[in-house]
């Protein structure tokens, strides 16, 4: 009943598990929701920028055939994408913590 008032439930991935997905053969699309200049500054490679305002705009363009990892600053804005990618039938995971856990390589630009 408290999913229902608090959004759809949505599994977690710390910063290690992610890096460790990221080796796969079959890695998980990366999906940045923060804005451009934040995206700029530094990201994960290989990680798609959609900021939270625009995603409902891009979901037709999201891969539906495997997982996808939702990351912002702290976690917070990565979670509403990730539940709103969870109501519209994708499998995502939420990096918990954000940006602010990852320790792997970042590329900016």
């Amino acid at each position: 009943m408290l999913g229902g008032l608090w959004g759809s439930k949505v599994p977690s991935v710390s910063a290690d598990e992610l890096a460790s997905l990221l080796k796969q053969e079959k890695k998980p699309l990366v999906l940045d929701v923060r804005t451009p200049g934040e995206f700029a500054h530094g990201h994960v490679p290989g990680a798609r920028l959609v900021p939270l305002g625009q995603l409902g705009r891009h979901l037709a363009e999201l891969p539906r055939d495997h997982d996808i990892v939702t990351v912002c600053r702290s976690g917070h804005r990565a979670l509403m994408a990730a539940r709103q990618l969870v109501r519209a039938g994708f499998s995502v995971k939420n990096l918990t913590g954000g940006m602010l856990t990852w320790t792997g390589p970042t590329t900016k630009g």
